[in-house]
């Protein structure tokens, strides 16, 4: 007479992984990093949860998030744009200097000199996102090589302008909203503009044709055109709303350092498209959720932070989010698999 072993009851460590493989295809790797992150920079200092560090994570992420939704809208098509660091410095660079100008001959007019300076800072930003999507959309050149040429084009016009040295003397009330000003003393203002911008950005990728047409275009661009998408123009809005989404953060960031610096958006790229991917955005376009690049810009927030609190040197900061980015890649062609798997 045979023994037969008993079956395999549901608790044990294979259901136990096979639970995590399905929120991991589910979720992506984004919730575990986050969960990591928050579980040793509170562990490694105290600080970590104080409302004020708080705010500064949210203060400081709110920047990257703005650039990061507009480099988005770029990897939905199946592009992406390396100037974004250049819109941001031109945009700083342009607005501070017509703001010191205005200002300097019309000194009694505050409001009239920063509202000049901002509309100058974003229209200039802006110019190099219309230039970009004119380049990949009507003359058909590569993203990768017409964002990589315009962000040398911006880069030297910045130091042209300013000579390397930092635009200084604008209205101090400038800084003191935008920069450094709180909603009830609680919320501050790049927070409560971020927010805006969230929400508009929600309605458009939702609720609006072109909003579906981004994914369209990115998922197959063959298809789309045969559709009947006017893919050429879809292309070419990814771009300005890009530079549009990144000439405000630029304007914010002026505001943050009182000063116009033509090297203010250096680590924007990686950063930027690193919070794409690892909030679940494509390489290959046309998948991609808003809600997941807003935590994934605010994860590289809260791990910078995390290192600043635990000193570690700011140069092995950008290789840890190099690291990120590597491993958030890797991470989503293994999911692809495992996707492709349950399927099959």
């Amino acid at each position: 007479m045979s023994l037969r072993t008993a079956p395999q009851t549901a608790s044990g460590p294979r259901p136990l992984l096979l639970r995590v493989q399905h929120l991991f295809v589910r979720l992506g790797v984004l919730p575990f990093l986050l969960i990591i992150a928050i579980i040793v920079f509170s562990l490694a200092s105290e600080r970590f949860y104080l409302w004020d560090n708080i705010k500064n994570v949210l203060r400081q992420s709110s920047y990257l998030t703005m650039v990061a939704i507009g480099q988005m809208l770029a990897l939905l098509t199946g592009g992406f744009d390396l100037s974004v660091g250049t819109i941001t410095a031109v945009t700083s660079v342009f607005g501070a200097s017509a703001m010191v100008a205005m200002y300097a001959a019309y000194p009694d007019a505050i409001v009239l000199s920063i509202a000049v300076g901002m509309l100058a800072g974003v229209g200039a930003g802006l110019t190099i996102g219309i230039v970009n999507g004119f380049g990949v959309a009507v003359f058909n050149v590569s993203p990768f090589m017409m964002t990589l040429g315009m962000q040398s084009v911006g880069f030297g016009i910045c130091l042209f302008q300013t000579g390397g040295v930092p635009v200084y003397g604008m209205p101090k009330e400038f800084g003191k909203i935008l920069g450094f000003g709180q909603l009830f003393g609680e919320i501050p203002a790049p927070v409560i503009v971020t927010a805006t911008l969230i929400v508009v950005m929600y309605v458009l990728l939702n609720w609006t044709r072109l909003g579906r047409y981004l994914y369209a275009v990115g998922g197959n661009l063959k298809a789309s055109t045969l559709s009947g998408i006017n893919t050429r123009l879809t292309l070419f809005l990814a771009y300005v709303l890009c530079g549009l989404m990144t000439a405000v953060s630029g304007i914010m960031n002026t505001a943050r350092l009182d000063s116009g610096e033509a090297n203010i958006g250096a680590s924007l790229v990686l950063e930027s498209i690193a919070a794409c991917v690892i909030g679940g955005v494509s390489l290959r376009g046309g998948t991609g959720k808003l809600g997941n690049v807003v935590l994934g810009a605010l994860f590289i927030g809260i791990v910078q932070n995390g290192m600043n609190l635990a000193r570690i040197d700011s140069y092995l900061q950008i290789v840890v989010v190099g690291i990120l980015l590597i491993v958030a890649v890797v991470a989503d062609q293994f999911r692809q698999k495992l996707v492709a798997k349950l399927r099959d």
